[in-house]
């Protein structure tokens, strides 16, 4: 019997599971979205959060974290989120799929749903906030790598994509912390804003690096920013796989596997 081909699987996947896309999709609109509101509320000259930081560039990172890292978190506990897994990265969608918990046609379907939600995300910033959003201060949010170069910020962002996919695996893996990895996401996220940003500017997200790219026709070192975290995260699954074969990852919803109806498991269905 003649097997369908992928293109049937893109098909059959896009009919059944576009709720999941379109959650993907609004999930990384909202995280660009509030990540440069607050970067350009925290780094603008004329708004009153950047006078009251004047000469205090970690406590303006600090706010940061916390605002990205609760968007984060809100995001992954949200019935939208639980619907998709919130993966909200391609490298943690990449990472899943390595473990073999997405089919490979929802795969896709979710990368370009998450780099889509940030295109869109991208221009709507640019549309509303003009010239705050472009000023040399906030430059588009942009991920660029800081004075040491890029061979310290292609490590620095597979170091910290690494970091982040190994927890998240870790979390899931353990029963106890299953419902907490939305929290520990959010955390070290916030946490890596705070010290990594000069470094390489945090991205760990090739979709939301995009996002502000081609709002800035700018794509000066773009390749790092979605080269390290695709291979980090891909080298995590890998080394996962290796140390757990004989126990394998409960679940791929970032919120736990037991949180709620919605929370099944992302689309593994075959192609009838």
């Amino acid at each position: 019997m003649r097997q369908p081909g992928f293109l049937a699987h893109l098909l059959v996947s896009a009919k059944r599971h576009w709720p999941n896309y379109l959650a993907e999709a609004a999930g990384l609109f909202v995280f660009l979205f509030m990540a440069s509101l607050i970067a350009t509320a925290v780094h603008y000259p004329g708004s009153w959060l950047a006078r009251q930081l004047v000469g205090q560039p970690l406590l303006g990172r600090t706010l940061i974290g916390l605002v990205v890292g609760f968007t984060v978190v809100v995001l992954v506990y949200s019935p939208w989120g639980k619907r998709s897994g919130a993966h909200l990265n391609p490298a943690v969608t990449l990472a899943f799929w390595q473990l073999g918990k997405i089919k490979t046609a929802d795969a896709c379907w979710y990368i370009l749903a998450q780099v889509a939600g940030a295109l869109l995300a991208g221009q709507v910033l640019l549309a509303l906030l003009g010239h705050y959003f472009t000023h040399p201060a906030v430059n588009y949010a942009l991920t660029l790598p800081g004075p040491q170069g890029t061979v310290v910020a292609f490590g620095a962002e597979f170091g910290i994509t690494f970091g982040m996919v190994a927890v998240l695996l870790l979390a899931l893996h353990t029963k106890r912390l299953q419902n907490l990895a939305g929290w520990l996401l959010g955390a070290l996220l916030a946490f890596y804003i705070l010290v990594e940003t000069p470094y390489s500017g945090m991205s760990l997200n090739p979709a939301r690096s995009l996002g502000s790219a081609v709002a800035a026709h700018h794509y000066t070192a773009l390749w790092i920013y979605f080269a390290a975290p695709l291979l980090a995260a891909w080298l995590a699954a890998v080394l996962f796989r290796v140390l757990f074969r004989n126990s394998p990852l409960a679940g791929s919803i970032l919120a736990g596997p037991a949180t709620s109806p919605l929370n099944t498991e992302p689309p593994q269905h075959p192609v009838e």
